[in-house]
């Protein structure tokens, strides 16, 4: 539950206790160092749709929150419900409360080791798929990323690294949370990778002047038809990076079965008044705003999409699976 020496502090950012989990409040950082106690499943849910934890962190959450409600007698399913319902256009949550409701022990201890092993096996993936992901990325490449403090990216410097490949990265800084700015680009520097901040409106001029080798972002959810879900902002790099050359490759550890087609994912709408905010405070006066969290990019702007079983082409990403295999 614990860092490992050298691990960037946002690849271990909720952790189990005795009597919590704890969550690091990415809200505040890179300035603060925030711990969010959460006492039980309903604290951890509501964490969540807070923006408390954000990228893969809600995953570990929603793992460790299902410790909490069986600790606490809960009922498990309905405790699961309750945390897929916070947030519902990535299906981390959905993945991690399967993960324990899966396991036939619905004691704490089998609650508990389910949880752990959702955990490790996350972990594992995100491995696999950062090596894939890193044999598409040349030597020397100056990688273009939006919105993306996540396991992936760790693993992908890591694998990189491995590879004896050069890199750097630009961030976007991703309004209205700015976690480019706050997460993403803080924790490359943790690592130690040559890395730069553009605004969002710098994206596409970036990739036109030649300075972006690839596109590479996470994905909250590919759907069976290649389909691209991520944070909004992803469509329009991708637009500018088709056409100016510049692949784009999308990370996501497996295509979502239950996602035939983009009109089957549930696109996120936040409180507009969150984009009305000027200079971080007050807002515009006279103005509506409006929040849509992910945007949906079609295959046709995706080169590749990157799993923890190699890469595929968009209109190949249904051969991931075996024949009857079910997405876990």
């Amino acid at each position: 539950m614990h860092p490992e020496i050298g691990a960037p502090e946002i690849a271990h950012s909720v952790r189990l206790t005795a009597d919590a989990v704890l969550i690091l409040d990415r809200r505040k950082l890179p300035l603060e160092r925030e711990w969010v106690r959460c006492e039980t499943v309903a604290e951890v849910a509501r964490a969540i749709k807070d923006m408390v934890t954000q990228s893969s962190g809600p995953y570990f959450a929603a793992l460790y929150g299902m410790v909490l409600a069986a600790r606490a007698g809960e009922d498990l399913e309905a405790a699961g419900q309750l945390l897929v319902d916070t947030r519902r256009t990535n299906n981390h949550l959905r993945k991690a409360v399967h993960c324990v409701l899966s396991s036939s022990d619905r004691s704490e201890a089998g609650v508990l080791a389910a949880a752990e092993a959702g955990d490790e096996l996350y972990r594992a993936r995100s491995r696999a798929l950062a090596e894939a992901a890193a044999r598409l990325v040349p030597d020397g490449a100056r990688v273009l990323t939006h919105c993306w403090a996540d396991i992936y990216l760790i693993e992908l410097v890591v694998a990189l690294r491995k590879a004896g490949k050069e890199f750097s990265f630009t961030c976007t800084e991703t309004r209205p949370y700015l976690q480019g700015a706050r997460l993403t680009a803080p924790t490359l520097a943790e690592m130690g990778v040559d890395t730069t901040l553009v605004t969002d409106g710098m994206g596409a001029a970036v990739i036109a002047d030649g300075r972006v080798d690839a596109l590479v972002t996470a994905a909250d959810r590919v759907t069976m038809d290649g389909h691209v879900i991520n944070k909004v902002g992803t469509l329009g790099l991708a637009s500018a990076a088709q056409a100016f050359g510049v692949p784009f490759h999308a990370l996501v550890q497996a295509p979502d079965q239950d996602a035939p087609s983009a009109e089957a994912v549930p696109i996120e709408y936040r409180d507009p008044e969150e984009v009305l905010a000027v200079l971080g405070s007050g807002e515009v006066p006279g103005v509506r705003g409006l929040y849509p969290a992910f945007d949906i990019t079609p295959p046709r702007l995706v080169t590749t999409v990157v799993t923890d079983r190699g890469a595929f082409a968009p209109a190949d990403v249904h051969e991931y699976y075996a024949e009857g295999e079910r997405n876990q």
